[in-house]
């Protein structure tokens, strides 16, 4: 009888090496975009991750087929107004994948460290800019956990890794004022090359994007529905942008057209865009995005559906109980099986 279970598992197992090499061989559908080299470090694509079976070897000498399981993770924002709601339980929370209840596994609401890009506009029009906007940005690391580590990308027609993954705020400084203000508006492009950055060395757990940005995309390679759907494939990061679009450099039109953008862009991640309406503005801005991500809910749970059944997942969270008032919650609209957003769990 154990001679049979051995062989059982070990057609298994061939079956699930041929799942393996078929979906390896399969090619991405939107590639990352790297940053150019130069004299400056480019941000590279992360290796694709595998989810196959493994079969062990107890002690009794029996052979057990073991999966991996995913478990999908999502960082949410309860608001109630415009006032950040921190007294929720997990039985508070109601979580939905594609319509289906979920039974929530994890729950945490603590300060956990981040990994985080700063990506920052250097186009010509905002070479006046940037001195207050440097600033705002180091404050906002000031107020960070000191576990956090960030980077620095300044964009234009093309986009540089100015500082790597540092927890030093005198490094970040330096990269921050690496200000070369020309060109046009690659924004998408430094977007995706950012978040792939992160998905392939951030170390930190949670994961968060920093736009900032006083125009809309010109010349980027990808479009925006290109860039979201990227994010996603990668469970990527919570993107807030910050889009500084006062002024008499944009018609009404394009103000529209950018605004649009940043918004679809922090809300599809479970981000926020903010507009203010002159510079003083953008540290109180900078301080609210500090808050909201030392302040969110950590939810995880195994998705009823199989890791195999491909295609994006809709996921939606609620908040109910005895005595609440309609409150309003902030996360990822949804993800693909296989990102960064589903940490393997056994």
């Amino acid at each position: 009888m154990r001679l049979c279970t051995q062989v059982v598992l070990f057609l298994l197992l061939l079956a699930s090496v041929g799942l393996r090499a078929q979906q390896s061989a399969a090619p991405a559908q939107t590639p990352a975009v790297p940053l150019p080299a130069e004299d400056r470090d480019p941000v590279r694509a992360p290796e694709g991750e595998t989810h196959a079976a493994e079969i062990v070897k107890q002690a009794d000498g029996d052979l057990v087929l073991r999966t991996e399981v995913e478990e999908v993770v999502l960082n949410v924002t309860v608001l109630d107004g415009t006032k950040i709601v921190q007294d929720l339980k997990k039985e508070n929370f109601r979580v939905a994948e594609d319509g289906f209840a979920q039974k929530i596994l994890s729950f945490q609401h603590t300060d956990l460290p981040v990994s985080i890009a700063l990506v920052v506009d250097n186009s010509g029009s905002m070479g006046k800019k940037r001195p207050s906007v440097n600033k705002s940005t180091l404050d906002l690391i000031a107020a960070s956990n000191p576990a956090d580590e960030a980077f620095v990308v300044n964009f234009s027609d093309e986009a540089f890794i100015d500082q790597d993954f540092t927890s030093d705020p005198e490094k970040l400084r330096k990269g921050l004022s690496n200000i070369d203000a020309r060109g046009g508006t690659a924004l998408y492009d430094a977007v995706v090359a950012s978040a792939d950055k992160l998905a392939t060395d951030g170390k930190r757990p949670k994961q968060v994007l920093i736009l900032i940005t006083d125009g809309e995309d010109n010349i980027s390679t990808l479009t925006l529905e290109q860039t979201i759907r990227r994010v996603q494939e990668l469970g990527g990061p919570v993107i807030y942008s910050i889009g500084l679009l006062f002024g008499d450099d944009m018609s009404r039109s394009e103000i529209k057209h950018a605004r649009r953008a940043l918004e679809l862009l922090s809300t599809e991640t479970g981000g926020m865009a903010y507009f203010p309406k002159s510079i003083e503005q953008v540290d109180e801005i900078v301080a609210a995005v500090a808050r909201d991500i030392r302040s969110q809910y950590t939810i995880g749970y195994h998705s009823s559906k199989p890791s195999s059944e491909s295609g994006f997942r809709h996921v939606q969270v609620a908040v109910e109980g005895k005595g609440l008032r309609k409150l309003t919650v902030r996360t990822r609209t949804g993800y693909f099986p296989g990102g960064r957003i589903a940490r393997k769990t056994r």
